[in-house]
Formats: structure tokens, sequence, C-alpha cells
């Protein structure tokens, strides 16, 4: 072989290990490159889900809150409307129980309670009270009952009250203390 020939062939072998090399070192660098473009990837993607959990995270934490807020107004709101209505119906009692008391049912009901309290006490002595709105009924219920009536000081909105002073008892058949226990009892249902 000549030396241009061995040259030649030179030239040929090296071309061809340095192509060989280069496509090698080339197909590895684009094997890191994918490697890196990949890791990269599952971290921007993995970046994005968390961002998407703790967006979620938070917007479910404020409509929790806004939730319970919106909750504890509609509470607030029902209690009042509740009170409003308590109100109301308390006040049409109140109207009704004047108007019952212009009755003659109501009457024979304060006859019923000053025969009762009479025949509780007994022979003892007892003081029955009537209201000071009743006081134009006192000589016809005395007259009927048979037992002087005492008027009261104090209005408790009809009805009578009766003390058995021997045993220190008081027998409270008096509207306003019927009327404070069901309005402090009262309580609105669902149904």
């Amino acid at each position: 072989m000549t030396t241009e020939e061995k040259l030649k062939y030179f030239l040929d072998v090296s071309v061809k290990s340095a192509t060989q090399k280069s496509t090698a070192m080339l197909s590895d660098y684009k094997n890191v490159l994918t490697q890196i473009f990949e890791q990269h990837k599952q971290d921007v993607i993995q970046k994005a889900e968390l961002q998407v959990k703790f967006g979620i995270a938070s917007l479910e934490h404020e409509k929790n809150k806004t939730l319970a807020k919106e909750q504890i107004r509609i509470k607030k709101e029902t209690s009042q409307l509740q009170e409003d209505l308590e109100e109301a119906l308390f006040s049409e009692v109140k109207k009704l129980l004047e108007q019952y008391q212009k009755t003659k049912e109501y009457e024979q009901l304060l006859i019923r309670q000053i025969q009762e309290a009479k025949n509780f006490a007994g022979r003892e002595e007892i003081i029955v009270y009537i209201d000071p709105i009743d006081s134009e009924k006192q000589s016809r219920l005395e007259a009927i009952t048979h037992i002087p009536l005492t008027v009261s000081k104090y209005c408790f909105m009809g009805g009578t009250r009766a003390i058995l002073t021997a045993r220190n008892i008081l027998i409270d058949r008096s509207f306003e203390t019927k009327f404070n226990e069901l309005k402090e009892s009262f309580t609105f249902t669902n149904k």
C-alpha cells in the first residue's frame, strides 16, 4: 500500500471513528437532555398538582368559612324572627285573656277557684285575693261563694290567689303566673 492509500485509509478510519464517537456522544447527550426534560416535566406537573391541591383546600376553607358565617347569620335571623313571633303570640294571648275576662265563663272560673281554695282550707283561715280588674265583681262573688274576698294591691292579670295563713301556703291560680310559666317553657318546634 502506498502512502497515499495508507493516508486515505487512516483518514477513513479516523473519520469513521470520529463519526461513531460523535454519534455516540450526541446520542448520550440527547438521552441526558431527554432525562432532564422528563424530570423537569414531572417536577412541573407535581408543582402544578400541589398548587391545584392547595387551591382546592383554600377554596374549601373559604367555602366553609363563608358557610359558617351564613349559618350564624341565618340562626340570628331565625332567632330574632322566633322572638318576634313569640312576642306577637303572647301579645295576642293577652288580648284574648282580656276578652275572656269579660265573659260569664270567666266569672264561673273565679267562683270555681274560690270554692276550691275554700275547700282546700277546710276550717283554716284563708285570705282569697282577686285582681283589681275584677273589683266590680267582688260583691257578687262574695254572695255566691260565701267567703270574704280581698282586692289585691297588685295586678296579676286575673284569676285568684289565696293564702292559708296557718300553714303559710300560697295557692296561686293567677293568670300572670300561668302566663309567665307558659312563656318561660314555650319553644318553637320544627314539624
